[in-house]
């Protein structure tokens, strides 16, 4: 997956020159763990057959590349599974909308199935559909749409390549998507109620092709713990991991989910410059 990771990069580096279509793989704006690992398996799936029609394939993350280290569980796995982060597109490195406007864009969204307010005029850019959530998008004669409530979207991406081109499904991909898969459905313990029978069958499926998986309770205790891991983040990265923003009128109030002890937030260094500084 590297090679096809640096080919994409080098491609979206040289879009604003080029003429050629690009076709976006997009997962949704959170980028959690189940987004960036669907978007990343779908779009080497595309590369690889001819689902792509001729254009080249990028999977990009939807949020700005200096929010990425924010999200220390998909860090982890990557890690784990060799793949490098520099190598990644992310949403802030990418001109959609002057692609759009250049007739080069083609769209599919994984873990989401509507495009938020903001990205509105790239609907007619949307081809496909891969999601997990409750279908809010009208349906369409000009977008393919898989839309079931299952536990984790890469689930629905799992099955896809294995019915499509299980060539495709080597053992880093089977990683990725086996590591989505066990952190959504919570190590796919029924009580959690997240799992459902076809993600049990998909986890099963990648259980049996590649058994030296890392062993799936294992698996799910290391990426739950990087996941609220804050370790070498500065104040602001802590502050903005798991943040909700409203506002009203002159005023604008964040709260903010700490993962430390108060006592611990309280004795670091520079503390009340970096609230003052903090961008509210």
């Amino acid at each position: 997956m590297e090679g096809f990771l640096q080919k994409c990069s080098a491609a979206i580096k040289g879009s604003s020159e080029g003429s050629s279509g690009i076709h976006v793989v997009l997962g949704n704006e959170a980028c959690d763990l189940d987004s960036m690992v669907s978007s990343l398996s779908f779009a080497y799936f595309l590369s690889k057959t001819s689902g792509s029609s001729g254009k080249t394939v990028v999977p990009v993350l939807n949020i700005p590349r200096a929010e990425f280290p924010l999200r220390s569980d998909n860090v982890f796995l990557l890690k784990e599974s060799g793949v490098p982060p520099e190598a990644l597109v992310f949403r802030d490195e990418v001109d959609l909308a002057g692609l759009h406007r250049a007739k080069r864009l083609t769209l599919t969204l994984v873990d989401h199935n509507m495009l938020p307010s903001a990205d509105i005029d790239l609907e007619e850019a949307v081809v496909e559909v891969i999601d997990h959530h409750h279908l809010e998008r009208t349906p369409s004669t000009s977008c393919s749409v898989t839309v079931e409530t299952v536990g984790s979207c890469a689930t629905l991406v799992t099955e896809h390549i294995h019915h499509k081109a299980p060539e495709v499904l080597d053992r880093q991909v089977a990683q990725l998507l086996y590591g989505a898969i066990v952190l959504d459905c919570v190590n796919m313990a029924p009580e959690a109620g997240k799992v459902t029978p076809k993600d049990s069958q998909l986890a099963c499926l990648l259980e049996s092709r590649f058994p030296d998986l890392p062993p799936r309770g294992a698996l799910f205790q290391s990426l739950q713990s990087a996941k609220f891991d804050i370790s070498g983040l500065s104040t602001e990265q802590i502050l903005l991991k798991d943040m909700k923003a409203v506002s009203g009128g002159d005023l604008r109030l964040a709260v903010s989910a700490v993962y430390m002890t108060l006592d611990g937030f309280l004795q670091r260094r520079s503390l009340k410059r970096e609230l003052c500084d903090f961008p509210v």
